[in-house]
C-alpha cells in the first residue's frame, strides 16, 4: 500500500450530544480505532493524529474551577496534557482491538512540539475563543490581571481570545518518521501539537492553539506520508452545504478546491482549514489528500467515500 497520516477530528473522542466522561471517550476512542486498525490491517504503513477542542476545554474549565486551591497551568502545558490523555486512549483502544484481531502492531504515543514563527501576526491578534465561558466582570478582572484578550462570545458570556499561529514545522518529525518506518503506529502532533518558538538555541512553549489539520498536513509532509486522510463528522466536501441543494463532490482537483476556498465557498474555521490543509499537502507533493466521515475511513483510502484532492493524471 503506502503511508498515510490519519488526522482524526477533535470529537473522535467525544461524539456530539455524548455526555462528557470518561466511559463516553474510551467508546469513542474505541469506534476510532476500529477504523485505524482496519486501515492497517490493510497494509498501510500508519501516522495518527488528532483533536483536542472538547478535552483540552475541559482541562481549562478545571483550571478556572480549582483555581483557588491548585495554580492555573498555561495553555501550552494543558495542550500536552490532552495529548498524553487523549493519546493514552486511542493507545489502549488500538492495542485491544489488535490483540482480539490477532494483529501484533505496536503502538507509541509521542507528546509532539509544532514550530511556530515569534512574528506570526496571530500573536498581535487572537481570534480563537478556548477555555470556559465568563460574566463580563470576571473577564475584565482576567483581562486586566493575567494580560488575557477577552471578548464578548455569540453563544452568551465573555471567552478567553488567544492566538492561533500557522505551522511551520514539526520537531520530531524525524523520529515520528523513522517509527513508522520500523512498523510503529504513532499517534502524535494531538490538538496541532504545542507551539513552540525559538529563543537561542531553546524552544519555549507559547500560549496559544495551532489548528490540527494544518498541522496534520505538516506533519504528513515530514513523515513521507502518500497520503493525508481527514476524517470527519461529514460525508466530505459538499457545493452549497447546509441548504437543500447540498451536492457531495467526489474528486477535486487541487486548483478547483483552491479556487473554492478564495471564494469563500467553504466553512471559515469548519471545512476550510481542512480543504486547505488537503491543497497544501498535494501541493507539496502528497499524491492525494482525503476528506470524509469516520465510519468510511478504508473505503475512502480507495477512492469509494468522501472527497478526493489530487492533482490531475498527466
Amino acid at each position: 500500500m503506502g503511508r498515510v497520516c490519519i488526522a482524526l477530528g477533535g470529537h473522535a473522542l467525544l461524539r456530539r450530544q455524548s455526555e462528557d466522561t470518561a466511559d463516553e471517550m474510551r467508546k469513542s476512542a474505541r469506534t476510532g480505532a476500529e477504523k485505524v486498525a482496519d486501515i492497517a490491517a490493510a497494509g498501510w504503513e500508519v501516522v495518527v493524529t488528532h483533536g483536542n477542542g472538547p478535552q483540552v476545554g475541559r482541562i481549562l474549565l478545571q483550571n478556572q474551577a480549582a483555581r483557588r486551591r491548585v495554580p492555573p497551568m498555561p495553555l501550552d502545558v494543558c495542550v500536552a496534557q490532552s495529548q498524553g490523555q487523549i493519546g493514552y486512549m486511542l493507545q489502549t483502544a488500538l492495542g485491544d482491538v489488535f490483540y482480539e484481531r490477532g494483529m501484533v502492531r505496536p503502538v507509541v504515543t509521542l507528546v509532539t512540539l509544532t514550530g511556530v514563527q515569534t512574528d506570526d501576526p496571530a500573536f498581535r491578534h487572537p481570534e480563537k475563543p478556548v477555555g470556559p465561558f465568563y460574566s463580563e466582570r470576571e473577564a475584565r478582572r482576567l483581562a486586566k490581571a493575567r494580560g488575557y484578550t477577552m471578548a464578548p462570545d455569540a453563544k452568551g458570556g465573555w471567552r478567553r481570545l488567544v492566538p492561533s499561529p500557522e505551522p511551520r514545522s514539526i520537531v520530531e518529525g524525524p523520529v515520528i518518521r523513522d517509527l513508522v518506518a520500523a512498523g510503529v503506529i504513532v499517534i502524535a502532533c494531538g490538538g496541532g501539537g504545542v507551539p513552540v518558538i525559538e529563543k537561542g538555541p531553546r524552544l519555549v512553549g507559547v500560549e496559544g492553539v495551532v489548528d490540527k489539520d494544518l498541522a496534520a498536513s505538516i506533519l504528513a509532509r515530514g513523515v513521507d506520508a502518500t497520503v493525508l486522510l481527514i476524517l470527519t463528522d461529514v460525508k466530505g466536501v459538499y457545493r452549497n452545504f447546509g441548504t437543500e441543494q447540498a451536492e457531495l463532490i467526489p474528486a477535486l482537483s487541487a486548483d478547483d478546491a483552491r479556487t473554492m476556498l478564495e471564494a469563500g465557498e467553504l466553512g471559515a474555521g469548519t471545512m476550510e482549514p481542512k480543504v486547505r490543509a488537503a491543497v497544501e499537502f498535494v501541493e507539496a507533493g502528497g499524491e492525494g489528500s482525503v476528506i470524509a466521515a469516520l465510519e468510511d475511513a478504508l473505503a475512502a483510502l480507495g477512492g469509494e467515500a468522501g472527497t478526493t484532492i489530487s492533482e490531475p493524471r498527466t
